[in-house]
């Protein structure tokens, strides 16, 4: 509760103000919680790193997450609310137009720094635009089409071009924009934390403070007896399923006295307040006696004959993954040309921008959830389970979500929120802070990669043996599939005859590793991309005719034995890239290549469903309702587009939905799929709708539900005794360049990609620059490191994402050869854009300097020094990577 309160008087968006705030209270909680200002987002308070709160005071940007409300008594501040109609309309109108939008979550914060940064400079040069920006993180774009989107709005501005009208048609292969672009430029689009209702209590939770230990005992006495508290959960309130998992049951919604605590992101208790502060003071309240236990941390010491076991669900090893085809050792001894080595990858912070959150609310049937995550049926049968309830009774509503990338797969808080609303039966919404959020949800694995890799005289790859090991901490997550990616990619996207693999899954005490964009195949293309390199020199040709000569094409067997049928574009996105390569090359430029395949949906012998509904409403419009989430990736504008397509229907009529009004599961969102799957549902729910509309109104169907579903269920599971496998759906394919200048420092990137079909350039481009950024920061800067297991930092600077002054050009060269099982000949695209970038910066860097570098991040070379993120404080030892 409130403690005393006084008053602050200050100019709001023109208007004076006179509000009671608390002694110490920053103006991001005054603005939000007091007078309902949403467009400011609380990212990483009270780091003041994100920019997503960042108001002007006076005239100058500052971040408010930092600034107390007393400091501004007096001053004029500015929000996005009070920006001019006339800024407001062409600035949301640009970002829209460009594709400068997608999670949303930053946006808010990038605008009105952009706003007031052309307010001082009307003709902004790239350079210093990119400089302005720098205190504003986006984990999306990339930055290239924030920039050109400011840079039209300061044309729109000088008068020099007319404002550009949106495109509204929407048919595929054109750039419709996001469908709520310009909603979320102006804060206007809700995330969770915004969301509110009457009576709505706040919730917290109480994390490990070990990595292992005993819990002895749990008290919430001081907890229970402070004022405003209304609940305090602990294991004894669980009344359903306490253990949940995507894949296995193994990970503990509230930890038990009695239990281990397997890592600092357990959850010990939780509490629903009248207010955040008294939740945060109450957890803080909470005693938990513990027995420390020596933590497991090094996966090769958690594999070996008498470990302490990680995890009661499950022995150390997670997964074992085997694919042999030929002999190996023959194979290699006979080869010209044998080269190995080992490389080691790091561990990775998702550092989606809007940190987890979850609002929940009783209903007259049992309980209504609004969560970001990226399944929200699985998060219905969790919650459902854990409650012991029908699973009628749970109603999951996915609001959006800012930014994923894989982090937000597995639970979060969702069962905690749906918990301490029905101890209370009222609303209750959690929001993790920045530092919970480290610790709590699946990082990307770090991975040991041992390889020898063999070819003939002439440079036709002859064999790859691979060893891998990966650190999944202590859940299962979705560890175990990412290993057995890891394997199913570690010949990259060339011809092999001859594969001998193992990769091995691990617990340990770690915080869990789950899925993170890219899912495995980002660190066997690190190692396989280098060997290919190594190769090529001993045979004295130079890495793109390396690369050509071994590319899959069709009818060639990839790595896992699948013979590739169609669509492989592998060689069309080398050749698309030739002559930046000779240009660089005749220059004198320190220049790398790298290719990638990255698998469009999960396959391995799942069975796997795409899902739609489209339902014609009485005011004229259809709700298009899917199985899959979005979170910035732009999956829905893709499937109103596919609708668009088939029934000739203006994009506008469309209401895309992602609820469990209908039962619609598919999954998680995840594997480069919504678009392959939920495309095609769309499309053939779109074709009943079509075939209704022949002589008929759109207001005469009203009511009517039609429906579009697909089933994959051809694939096989990696090492199956079959004649001929086939473990995924389709490829997406990819070759990078990436460039030095003289100093060794980045200077551009040239991205080619088979996109199958690009259902939206825009979009696509943007993915792709996106995703490259991503793969540059895992190339030179980002790793989250642990100590005894615990994070060592959750500072965003320290994390390593690059921000707008440390980007360099990144040119996307869009190849389409069609997908045939894709809709409208697409294929996902989500994933693959960072997968040969780490690999390709490595291959620039030993051409300027001669070192052979295996360890990621590689930040000591100049590319990194010169980058201002990822200066990290000194690792202490004994902890693993």
């Amino acid at each position: 509760m409130d403690a005393a309160l006084h008053e602050v008087t200050f100019e709001l968006n023109g208007r004076p103000v006179c509000v009671r705030v608390a002694a110490g209270e920053t103006l991001l909680h005054t603005l939000r919680e007091r007078l309902a200002i949403r467009s400011v987002k609380d990212g990483c308070a009270p780091q003041g790193q994100c920019g997503c709160c960042l108001v002007v005071v006076d005239d100058h940007p500052k971040t408010t997450c930092l600034l107390q409300t007393d400091r501004v008594a007096g001053h004029r501040i500015l929000t996005l609310e009070g920006v001019t109609d006339r800024e407001r309309t062409a600035l949301s109108t640009c970002l829209a137009y460009c594709a400068g939008v997608q999670c949303g979550f930053c946006t808010p914060g990038i605008a009105l720094r952009a706003v007031s940064f052309v307010r001082h400079h009307p003709t902004p040069v790239r350079a210093d635009l990119a400089k302005a920006l720098d205190g504003n993180l986006c984990r999306c774009t990339g930055y290239h089409k924030v920039f050109e989107a400011v840079e039209l709005y300061a044309q729109v501005l000088r008068g020099e071009v007319e404002l550009p009208r949106l495109p509204t048609d929407g048919r595929v292969g054109q750039s419709l924009p996001n469908l709520s672009a310009v909603r979320a430029a102006l804060g206007e689009r809700p995330f969770v934390a915004d969301l509110d209702r009457p009576g709505l209590l706040h919730g917290a939770l109480v994390l490990s403070a070990h990595p292992r230990a005993l819990v002895a005992g749990i008290d919430t006495t001081a907890a229970r007896a402070l004022p405003g508290v209304q609940a305090v959960a602990t294991w004894r309130d669980v009344p359903g399923d306490r253990l949940q998992g995507l894949l296995y049951p193994d990970w503990p919604i509230l930890v038990a006295e009695g239990e281990e605590v397997r890592c600092v992101g357990d959850v010990l208790a939780a509490v629903a307040a009248v207010d955040e502060a008294t939740a945060r003071r109450a957890a803080d309240l909470v005693q938990v006696t513990y027995q420390p236990l020596p933590p497991v941390l090094d996966p090769f010491a958690a594999l070996a004959p008498g470990a302490p076991r990680v995890n009661p669900v499950h022995d150390n090893l997670l997964s074992h993954t085997v694919l042999r085809r030929g002999d190996a050792e023959a194979a290699l001894r006979q080869s010209a040309h044998v080269v190995g080595g080992r490389w080691q990858t790091q561990r990775i912070e998702h550092l989606f921008l809007e940190p987890e959150a979850c609002l929940a609310e009783p209903t007259t049937h049992g309980m209504r959830v609004f969560s970001q995550g990226q399944g929200i049926f699985d998060d219905q049968r969790a919650i459902a389970a854990m409650l012991g309830w029908p699973l009628d009774r749970v109603h999951v509503e996915q609001v959006a979500s800012g930014g994923s990338f894989g982090g937000k797969e597995d639970l979060s808080v969702q069962a905690q929120t749906a918990l301490l609303c029905a101890l209370t039966r009222e609303p209750v919404r959690l929001v993790l802070t920045r530092a919970q959020s480290v610790r709590m949800h699946p990082k990307r694995h770090p991975i040991t990669l041992d390889y020898e890799v063999g070819c003939d005289a002439q440079g036709q790859l002859t064999a790859v043996r691979a060893r891998m090991v990966g650190d999944s901490g202590a859940y299962a997550s979705v560890g175990g599939k990412v290993l057995e990616r890891a394997a199913g990619h570690a010949c990259g996207p060339y011809r092999v005859p001859v594969v001998d693999i193992e990769a091995r899954a691990a617990y340990t005490n770690h915080p869990p590793c789950g899925a993170m964009r890219g899912f495995g195949v980002c660190q066997a293309a690190f190692a396989i991309e280098a060997c290919v390199d190594l190769l090529a020199e001993r045979v004295g040709l130079d890495r793109w005719t390396m690369r050509d000569r071994n590319a899959l094409q069709v009818g060639d067997r990839y790595s896992t034995g699948q013979v590739l049928t169609k669509s492989v574009g592998l060689r069309q996105t080398l050749r698309a890239l030739r002559p930046h390569w000779d240009a660089a090359v005749a220059a004198g430029r320190a220049v790398g290549i790298a290719c990638g395949l990255k698998n469009s949906g999960l396959g391995n012998g799942a069975v796997e469903f795409g899902r739609a509904r489209l339902v014609v409403e009485v005011d004229g419009t259809v709700s298009l309702y899917n199985g899959f989430s979005e979170m910035g990736q732009g999956l829905l504008t893709a499937l109103v587009q596919c609708a668009v397509e088939v029934t000739g229907l203006p994009a506008a009529v469309f209401r895309p939905r992602v609820d469990t009004t209908f039962a619609l599961g598919c999954g998680q969102t995840t594997g480069s799929r919504g678009t392959l799957l939920s495309g095609r549902a769309v499309q053939a729910a779109a074709e009943k709708l079509a075939a209704a509309l022949q002589g008929c109104s759109l207001g005469l169907l009203a009511g009517q539900v039609f429906s579009g579903e697909v089933r994959i269920d051809d694939t096989t599971a990696p090492g199956a005794d079959v004649a001929e496998p086939k473990t995924h759906t389709s490829f997406g394919f990819a070759t990078q360049l990436v460039e030095l200048d003289d100093q060794g420092r980045l200077l551009r990137v040239v991205a080619a990609h088979d996109v199958g079909r690009a259902l939206n350039p825009a979009a696509v481009v943007g993915q792709i620059q996106g995703a490259v950024v991503m793969g540059l920061g895992y190339a030179l800067t980002e790793s989250l490191d642990c100590d005894n297991g615990a994070p060592v930092t959750h500072k965003l600077r320290e994390l390593g994402a690059l921000r707008s002054r440390d980007v360099p050009p990144v040119e996307v060269l869009l190849v389409e050869d069609p997908e045939p099982e894709g809709p409208f000949g697409a294929k996902g695209v989500g994933e693959i854009g960072l997968v040969p970038t780490a690999a390709a910066v490595a291959g620039a860097l030993r051409a300027f300097d001669g070192r052979l570098r295996t360890v990621l991040p590689m930040r000591d070379c100049p590319a990194a020094r010169a980058l201002s993120v990822g200066h990290h404080p000194p690792h202490r030892p004994g902890s693993g990577p």
